[in-house]
């Protein structure tokens, strides 16, 4: 470390003169990073560097062209390769360590999880290339109303494509408590023989207060799961109302469960959530729910043909299945595929991912924003005075929203 504070002390009695350091980008004192090799490096300066492989990473890093990572220490960028080398070689171990570290609210973790994400996106696309530009797993969002049989059904599914020799990540997402913050995640406790299954990993989630029936990470999970080697990605949301509905904007194909009892054929022409369901399958149809289930089932189908059509290349199909006999669940399957190989052709597959990718990051602008504000010197004091004076009725809302961004803003 001597050498190295000499260097950036007094870089002209190392390297020549005539040496550009327009290059260079100094972040500490400790690390130096540089986004060309250093060719006009002095020759001893150089020898030594080369004979020191485990300084040469700090002290020569490529920055990404993009953008410029803060640099890790040697104890995180160890953490980062072994959860990246363990993720690629697909130990659900190292998969459930990445998820945690992605869902970190911490400042440092999530840089740290930024860079590990980054490696495997990396890799993703190496993979993708390799596939011929084709996506190597297959996204699937499921959602519905509460008691609609989410669960059972995605055991049963489960266990149908692991047979198939076909590896699945379910990522079910659990509401927290508004009073007390906590989190049952009880999913994982119904898919008793899914979550036994070795080509199966099951990653129970909370919201934690974030709206439209998915977590803050959800789509850096599936990110996650897909390079662990996961060809088949159901993400199963919180029992959701008419206009949650955005795991949407993160997966290939949106499904929306129904109980057989599902309200009458208006709710059918309601816009939201229906209307952005590439398929509607209508559960429970068994015992003495099958006629409840076929009327929903024809209201349904009726229903569907007066919205208006999302793709040029499907219209939504309705089901009847039974998650509790297995009945329709393989022919659901077939309709999933049938809808992949359709959108894959026509291009909307891979135009639709691009599109999400867009989505997802002005939403996590528009959450970062929010969190930016709020611990933002400007506002910081001000908020529980006008909080309290919102309270008691001296100001309107609106008024202090209005002082609240005018400090804010003078405060840049």
């Amino acid at each position: 470390m001597k050498i190295l504070s000499l260097l950036l002390r007094f870089p002209h009695c190392y390297f020549p003169r005539r040496t550009s350091f327009t290059n260079f980008h100094f972040t500490s004192r400790a690390v130096f990073m540089c986004s060309e090799s250093l060719k006009s490096v002095h020759p001893c300066c150089t020898k030594w560097i080369r004979s020191s492989n485990g300084l040469r990473r700090n002290l020569c890093q490529q920055a990404p062209p993009d953008h410029q990572i803060e640099a890790l220490s040697d104890r995180e960028q160890r953490l980062v390769d072994r959860l990246y080398s363990g993720l690629i070689e697909g130990h659900r171990a190292c998969l459930a360590e990445a998820i945690t570290l992605v869902e970190s609210t911490q400042s440092r973790k999530k840089k740290v999880a930024q860079v590990l994400l980054q490696k495997v996106l990396s890799y993703h696309r190496e993979q993708e290339k390799l596939n011929q530009g084709k996506p190597l797993a297959f996204r699937v969002g499921l959602s519905g109303p509460p008691g609609a049989g989410k669960s059972t059904f995605i055991e049963r599914f489960g266990k149908m494509l692991t047979e198939r020799k076909y590896k699945v990540s379910v990522l079910a997402v659990d509401p927290s408590s508004s009073t007390s913050g906590g989190s049952l995640l009880g999913d994982k406790t119904r898919m008793t023989e899914l979550s036994r299954d070795m080509n199966a990993y099951i990653r129970p989630s909370p919201t934690r207060g974030t709206l439209g029936g998915v977590t803050r990470t959800t789509n850096e999970a599936i990110l996650l799961c897909e390079g662990g080697g996961y060809n088949v990605v159901l993400v199963e949301t919180v029992g959701v109302g008419q206009s949650e509905f955005a795991v949407a904007d993160m997966v290939d194909m949106f499904i929306l469960l129904l109980p057989p009892a599902g309200g009458d054929e208006l709710q059918g022409i309601k816009r939201g959530i229906i209307e952005m369901a590439d398929l509607v399958a209508v559960n429970k149809a068994d015992g003495d729910l099958v006629v409840p289930a076929r009327r929903i089932q024809a209201e349904y189908v009726s229903a569907m043909k007066l919205l208006r059509k999302r793709s040029k290349v499907w219209r939504p199909k309705v089901m009847r299945i039974s998650a509790k006999t297995g009945e329709g669940i393989s022919d659901m399957w077939d309709k999933m595929t049938e809808f992949r190989d359709v959108m894959l052709r026509s291009g909307e597959l891979i135009a639709k991912r691009r599109k999400q990718q867009k989505v997802w990051m002005w939403n996590l602008i528009q959450e970062n924003m929010l969190e930016h504000f709020r611990s933002h010197l400007a506002v910081k004091d001000k908020i529980p005075l006008l909080e309290e004076k919102v309270l008691s009725g001296v100001l309107s809302p609106g008024l202090a929203a209005d002082l609240l961004l005018k400090a804010f803003k003078d405060g840049l």
